[in-house]
């Protein structure tokens, strides 16, 4: 059961009486497939009177990066506020408008996803405000047993890497709302404010932490225009970094987004060979082909995962960003802009791991990498330990 069944069969008792404020999105939904803001709305003991919207939108069409515009939800007729637009965080006129902010957003479990920064502007602003908080917990699709990859360097935080977490960081979004208050780098309040602050996590019921998606029987709902399954949330982490610079792309036409990989110059056939000798555990690669809009048949090489347990996600990454500067004439991380290197070290958190690439991105020792992270993760994990609302498997 989702935090919002759970909700529900406690008669929504933690929103009585109050003006309620919702952060959602369409992919925010029940067990049995009714949006989080359908049920609230038309519930009795609830009064919702207004509508938070983060990146990609209320209905998660809109494209990354997009500005989303304040509107009325026509289903509703409900003022929708932008969270992802002038403003990234809910102002204190519009906080005048409720007493308490639901918060139901499903998470991919990867840092630079944004909808756990814009968790965290709606739970900072409203503590500094004085109103209470409810986190409604949704599984993560990646389980919560993995975790992987670099932490955020501080002066690389951003809303791209809100949290100082490892990449794939292993925690539901109600885990990194707990984390987010026990942690003073996270949310700017003073001792008092932190002593007062009022959070409530509604967990899920029946959720484990060895659980993948598959597991939980749940129907999987787009959270964004390229995460339309689950096969690209697990993409994600995987591909996501290594394809911002260097030549990669992800995606063959429009189908398989996260993973499925192309590189210019370089047949699909010699693709698959190339990366399956690379070895990366849990991972193999294959040819694709696939028929684009234009009627024309399209080449790519997939990602398999063929063992979820010995796979760290990230890790293809960095391998893919040693292969671009091996087949690149000039080392394409050398000649970044100024702001490709910023937007590239605020998604993967590194100045380091980009000095390396600079320097001779052919040659970089990316198992070195790896490896440092995985400790640093490791000991990630039993740092979070009492934060974590689920227990570890027996």
């Amino acid at each position: 059961m989702l935090g919002i069944d759970v909700l529900a069969e406690q008669g929504f008792a933690v929103l009585a009486g109050q003006r309620v404020g919702l952060l959602t999105h369409d992919a925010a939904r029940t067990r049995g497939g009714e949006p989080t803001w359908s049920v609230l709305h038309r519930a009795p003991e609830v009064r919702l009177v207004a509508l938070f919207a983060a990146e990609h939108g209320l209905d998660g069409k809109a494209p990354a990066s997009a500005i989303i515009k304040d509107h009325t939800h026509v289903p509703t007729g409900l003022p929708v506020y932008s969270l992802y637009g002038n403003a990234r965080r809910p102002t204190a006129r519009l906080l005048a408008q409720i007493d308490v902010m639901v918060i139901d957003l499903q998470d991919i479990g990867s840092r630079s996803y944004t909808f756990v920064s814009a968790m965290r502007e709606a739970l900072e602003a409203s503590l500094l405000a004085g109103i209470s908080v409810v986190v409604l917990d949704r599984p993560n699709p990646l389980g919560g047993m993995k975790v992987d990859g670099p932490g955020v360097d501080p002066d690389l935080r951003s809303y791209v890497g809100a949290f100082p977490v490892p990449y794939v960081h292993g925690l539901t979004m109600g885990e990194l709302a707990r984390f987010a208050l026990a942690h003073e780098s996270v949310l700017k309040l003073d001792e008092a404010q932190r002593v007062a602050a009022r959070l409530t996590v509604v967990p899920m019921r029946g959720w484990r932490r060895d659980m993948r998606w598959a597991d939980t029987g749940l129907e999987w709902h787009a959270t964004s225009p390229y995460i339309q399954n689950v096969d690209s949330a697990e993409g994600y982490p995987m591909t996501g970094l290594g394809c911002i610079l260097g030549g990669w792309a992800h995606g063959v036409g429009r189908d398989q987004p996260f993973r499925g990989l192309s590189f210019r110059g370089r047949t699909a056939d010699a693709l698959a060979k190339e990366l399956n000798a690379l070895g990366i555990p849990g991972v193999a690669f294959r040819k694709i082909d696939v028929v684009g809009r234009d009627g024309k048949t399209l080449h790519g090489t997939v990602v398999d995962v063929t063992d979820w347990d010995a796979l760290r996600p990230t890790e293809l990454n960095f391998r893919l960003m040693r292969l671009a500067c091996a087949w690149n004439p000039q080392n394409p991380f050398r000649a970044a802009t100024k702001t490709e290197e910023q937007i590239f070290n605020r998604h993967v958190g590194s100045h380091a791991w980009w000095q390396a690439l600079r320097r001779d991105g052919a040659k970089v020792d990316v198992r070195a990498f790896v490896d440092r992270w995985a400790a640093e993760a490791t000991a990630f994990r039993e740092r979070t330990t009492p934060i974590r609302i689920y227990p570890d498997p027996s």
